[in-house]
């Protein structure tokens, strides 16, 4: 029982008693006691006074008292206004600690017997991994595990957009332009190959419109009549056609970037239990189209096109198929959703996916609802904002994002450079040295990313992530190399620190209790970020828990106390500290080294 859900009970049978009511315990409020003020946990007395028909300096004092006389474990009490403030004895304190020391999988909550299943990364095959989608893949992975963590079966799944206009822009520029290069003999990964041949079709699209233009043409028919981008749709009907050449072409290059995407995936931490490929999925999405039509929710134009009409639902008209028969993305994603559904027999589907495609979302819901299914309901998007640099927006189509690869391996250099200059690894060998870089380097780009609320945009700077103080992963990982020192050192002189090593003799300080508080709050913050979708949560709560521990550590000796007892209960708690730390930020995906 947690110390809130205590006194909620507690104070349930003193209103009880002393007034006769008895009073809904979910009404009673219990927080943390405000650190002015003397106390542990604060009863929020002004909700009660209608049942006291008293002042509320006597209404506190009433309750306090029948709870200091009554339990044992409640020390004392004091009323400011009012708010009841509660104390609870030090054998209270000492029992909670020695619990939270004495549980294996403190902060795992229990299995809710639900499925859900998390979508992230998506990626188009026509261009590498950039800082959006790294902050896209970060909090998919870090969500999928802190659903995890609250009991819940989870399946992390990647739809790869691996067909559409903007890979067939790719391929024509290739055709075009590449006279056969590949990625063996160009040297590059596949993904940026591509990538490049996306940008310079662009180029040869923008040029075409200008010349068009120059030639009579209004902007708006130079842009759709650029024999380029003419060329690229001409590709897409061929592949939805079966072209053997367009198709083998298509392959080729998908192939290029397959093989780069996983090697980025590699290098950030991040998996997925099955990846779905558009290119299987859009047959089933054009059959629930044809589904729709045929119930009259959907209508066919004269050019062929189908659209769903949802301007009685406060929206407006949403294209499902294209005059020429060729698939949208609404196509693919409505044909997903029904086989993931029927695959798994999902509880809840969460979309990881930008807050550009919010109204995207809104619309799958209504027309997979229209559609009959009853589960479009359980459908999620978590929508978080773009990332930006000092610089400005980044733009794909221009080639100035910031590429994925490139970042990571920046930010192993900064990691490095920072180390050196410490100086505090000589004693590590160089394949240790370079498994604590990376370990430096994406837990600064993890934590950095994933400390910020999902939904808000967010500003990346490279050299902020890397320092070792401050509200940044170097930090918490530093914290927690430095307890690991201090327990090395307490092995070696054979000094005792086990939860079965816990004394009640051992006296707690004020600062003691704090940090106890801290950790027992674990759980319930695991409950709340996994409801709110947000690994934020975690993050601060690692880096206050990690604050306190060197506040503690610069004023209170440890291996420095004679005192056996009070040792022992010290090294047991900074233990627990650093296993909490551990278990925090490897929701977010993150290592904590044993030296630093």
């Amino acid at each position: 029982m947690t110390p809130e859900t205590f006194i909620i009970a507690k104070a349930s049978e003193a209103i009880q008693a002393l007034y006769g009511v008895q009073i809904d315990p979910a009404t009673l409020q219990v927080q943390v006691t405000r650190k002015e003020f003397e106390g542990d946990y604060t009863l929020v007395v002004f909700p009660l006074l209608k049942v006291s028909k008293a002042a509320p300096e006597a209404t506190g004092n009433a309750i306090g008292e029948w709870l200091r006389t009554n339990c044992p474990e409640i020390a004392s009490y004091n009323t400011v206004k009012g708010f009841l403030n509660i104390s609870f004895s030090a054998a209270w304190w000492h029992g909670l600690f020695a619990e939270i020391a004495g549980a294996e999988d403190f902060g795992q909550l229990p299995p809710t017997g639900k499925t859900i299943m998390v979508e992230y990364s998506s990626p188009n095959t026509n261009k590498p991994l950039h800082l959006g989608h790294i902050r896209n893949n970060l909090l998919g992975w870090s969500v999928a595990k802190l659903l995890q963590v609250n009991g819940n079966k989870v399946m992390k799944v990647n739809l790869v957009n691996d067909r559409g206009i903007h890979i067939c822009k790719s391929m024509y520029a290739w055709k075009v332009l590449g006279n056969g290069e590949t990625p063996q003999s160009s040297g590059k990964k596949g993904d940026h190959l591509v990538g490049d041949y996306y940008v310079a079709f662009n180029n040869l699209y923008k040029k075409e419109v200008d010349e068009l233009i120059a030639g009579g043409m209004s902007k708006e028919e130079a842009e759709k009549n650029a024999p380029s981008l003419k060329a690229a749709q001409e590709m897409l009907f061929k592949w939805e056609q079966g072209d053997p050449e367009v198709v083998e072409l298509w392959k080729t290059m998908n192939g290029w970037v397959y093989d780069g995407f996983d090697k980025t995936y590699k290098d950030l931490g991040i998996n997925f239990d099955r990846t779905y490929y558009e290119s299987q999925t859009y047959l089933s999405g054009k059959a629930l189209v044809q589904k729709g039509l045929e119930a009259g929710i959907f209508e066919r134009q004269e050019d062929g096109s189908v659209w769903c009409d949802l301007t009685s639902d406060g929206l407006d008209r949403k294209l499902l198929l294209r005059g020429d028969g060729t698939s949208v993305y609404m196509t693919q994603d409505l044909g997903t959703a029904e086989q993931r559904f029927n695959e798994y027999n999902l509880d809840e589907h969460i979309y990881v996916v930008g807050n550009e495609q919010n109204y995207h979302f809104q619309v799958l819901k209504l027309i997979l609802g229209k559609l009959g299914f009853d589960w479009a309901d359980s459908i999620y998007h978590l929508s978080y904002g773009m990332v930006e640099l000092p610089e400005g927006k980044m733009k794909s189509r221009e080639g100035t994002v910031v590429d994925a690869d490139d970042l990571l391996a920046a930010m192993y250099e900064t990691a490095k450079e920072t180390s050196m200059e410490l100086g505090k690894i000589d004693n590590l060998s160089a394949s240790e040295q370079d498994e604590l870089f990376r370990m430096i380097s994406l837990g600064a780009l993890k934590y950095f990313i994933l400390k910020v609320d999902p939904k808000k945009t967010m500003l990346f700077d490279p050299k902020e992530s890397i320092d070792f103080n401050g509200n940044t992963g170097p930090f918490i990982q530093y914290t927690h190399a430095r307890i690991k020192s201090i327990l090395r050192k307490a092995d070696e002189q054979g000094i005792a620190h086990s939860a079965s090593d816990l004394s009640s003799e051992a006296e707690l300080s004020p600062k003691e209790i704090r940090i106890i508080k801290i950790l027992n709050t674990f759980p319930s913050k695991v409950a709340e970020a996994g409801a709110a979708f947000s690994p934020a949560l975690i993050a601060n709560y690692a880096y206050e828990l990690a604050k306190e521990f060197n506040q503690y550590y610069h004023d209170t000796p440890i291996l420095r106390e004679e005192n056996k007892a009070v040792l022992a209960c010290r090294l047991v708690l900074v233990e627990n500290i650093a296993k909490v730390l551990s278990k925090a930020m490897s929701i977010l995906g993150i290592i904590l080294p044993e030296r630093m």
